[in-house]
């Protein structure tokens, strides 16, 4: 991950936030959960000061001191502090039998640029959890997944509509191996598909105009005013 994300930097200089994919340090395996925070962390926060970029590695089994696991990502700004973390509401069951759901939603500021709102996987086929995070104001969901099933093809259908109802971007980045197909999908909040990714790795940049947002939210997705005639 480390490496093609100095590939990323080297590409496209001018890249402010990445993003990965579910599951991306460790994969899908509970047994590998860790305490936060851990080295692995350390060595992203230092990538997001190095690149002065916003980055956010995916997730990762975390161990609670109470001894629980949980789904968890965190976001790092350029200065490479943590400034927000979340783990996974929704866990997939049965494949994520006795992993403990989060409980708080989360929300962070780019200064000069939007709001942004992470959720993971499974999460966006509750549409409450887009509903509270639209209703504080984000204007991009960032949704890394990890999805190798046959609903992939709901999944996708599920962040087009996301993205119309709630009028917002959604960055909708699966993993590859370990479970997941690929099939990445970024949609604008009219329900535009961007980039869609095929079943290979990919490094995709986009570049996201909030005022379309904002627009959008005030005008609703159709822009020109229709008339009926008699």
């Amino acid at each position: 991950m480390r490496q093609r994300l100095d590939v990323l930097m080297a590409r496209f200089p001018w890249t402010q936030m990445a993003l990965f994919s579910e599951l991306a340090p460790y994969g899908p395996l509970d047994r590998f959960a860790q305490p936060f925070p851990k080295e692995v962390i350390a060595q992203f926060q230092e990538d997001a000061r190095r690149h002065r970029i916003w980055l956010i590695p995916g997730s990762m089994f975390e161990k609670t001191p109470e001894g629980t696991i949980r789904n968890t990502s965190v976001v790092i700004n350029p200065d490479g502090e943590i400034v927000a973390k979340y783990s996974k509401m929704f866990p997939f069951r049965p494949y994520e039998a006795g992993i403990e759901a989060g409980t708080e939603f989360c929300v962070f500021d780019v200064p000069d640029v939007g709001r942004f709102g992470l959720s993971i996987c499974y999460d966006i086929w509750f549409p409450e959890t887009t509903r509270q995070l639209t209703s504080q104001g984000v204007e991009v969901l960032l949704h890394p997944v990890l999805t190798g099933t046959t609903d992939r093809d709901a999944e996708l259908a599920i962040a087009r509509a996301t993205a119309a109802q709630f009028q917002c971007y959604v960055f909708d980045v699966n993993g590859l191996g370990a479970g997941g197909v690929g099939r990445s999908l970024v949609v604008d909040p009219a329900a535009t598909v961007l980039h869609q990714s095929a079943g290979q790795e990919d490094m995709f940049p986009i570049e996201v105009d909030l005022d379309l947002v904002r627009r959008q939210r005030e005008a609703w997705i159709a822009t020109t005013n229709c008339h009926e005639r008699e």
